[in-house]
């Protein structure tokens, strides 16, 4: 009995590809060239924006040729380092950082109280789009002159404002990332017997973090420009306060590279919670875990 012979389709010559040869510098492991290492360093391209923006300031300066009205780089770092060294603008630093991270922890408390009762009952979800339809397009410096009329001239009406500008975006913020929890996984969560607030703190926290963040930076800045705003006011009013008062002085004083002073002490401030501080709890949890790239 013969043995049957297989039968081999035939391949077509245009379907034959051959692997091309991979470029030397691949198989040598030659590294990027240096322009493009550079141009992936974020903090590189953040540097070179930043020095940009000092040029153009110090070419305006230079333009204007009025210390009055606008002082230069130079002599606003100047101001700025003698304030420093004097011991004057940290302790303002810390009379407003100290206000602040008190109205913050304290609107953030209710924010989360707010929105675990709107997604647990329904009384608490109208109670929550009711009061930031309200609440949330109203200023919170608006509310100043009620503060100082409820609370008088003290640390009483700043957190009364600063809760106010942190509490309803950031309950916005972390009630819309309640909501767009997959409901598998909010079943899984019943399935395990998870009701009420370890239901919230073991299945929807984790899976809003990313929203719960972005409220947490909004109200930060809002709370931080909030609490500058009511320092002035406070100044004019009691002659005394943190970095707005420093500001409100030294203006009066006509001492502008001062006045540039505070504000670069408020814009740098903001930028080492945004990145030293947010971005790190971001980097730690939501990147590393996979739900944010």
């Amino acid at each position: 009995m013969s043995t049957p012979h297989l039968i081999v389709p035939p391949v077509r010559p245009e379907y034959e590809v051959t692997p091309a040869a991979a470029p030397a510098s691949l198989e040598h492991g030659a590294p990027l060239p240096l322009s493009k290492r550079l141009a992936d360093r974020s903090w590189l391209r953040k540097t070179i924006i930043a020095l940009v923006l000092i040029a153009l300031w110090e070419i305006a300066a230079r333009v204007v040729d009025n210390d009055l009205l606008l002082p230069t780089f130079s002599a606003t770092f100047i101001a700025f380092a003698q304030g420093i060294a004097s011991g004057e603008l940290i302790e303002k630093i810390g009379i407003s950082m100290s206000v602040l991270l008190r109205g913050y922890a304290l609107g953030a408390a209710l924010a989360f109280a707010l929105t675990s009762l709107a997604v647990s009952t329904r009384i608490g979800r109208d109670i929550l789009s009711m009061l930031t339809a309200m609440f949330n397009p109203l200023p919170s410096i608006a509310l100043l002159p009620l503060a100082l009329l409820w609370f008088g001239l003290g640390t009483g009406s700043l957190l009364f404002v600063l809760v106010h500008s942190v509490l309803w975006p950031l309950a916005l913020n972390t009630y819309a990332g309640f909501q767009a929890v997959p409901a598998t996984l909010r079943m899984t969560g019943r399935n395990y017997g998870l009701n009420g607030l370890r239901h919230v703190m073991l299945i929807l926290v984790p899976a809003a973090l990313p929203s719960i963040l972005a409220g947490l930076r909004v109200g930060w800045a809002f709370a931080w420009r909030t609490l500058i705003a009511a320092e002035l006011v406070f100044g004019a009013s009691s002659g005394k306060g943190g970095l707005g008062w420093y500001i409100f002085q030294n203006r009066n004083e006509l001492y502008t590279d001062r006045v540039f002073a505070g504000l670069a002490a408020v814009i740098v401030i903001g930028l080492a919670v945004e990145h030293l501080v947010f971005d790190t709890v971001e980097r730690v949890t939501v990147r590393r875990w996979g739900v944010q790239q």
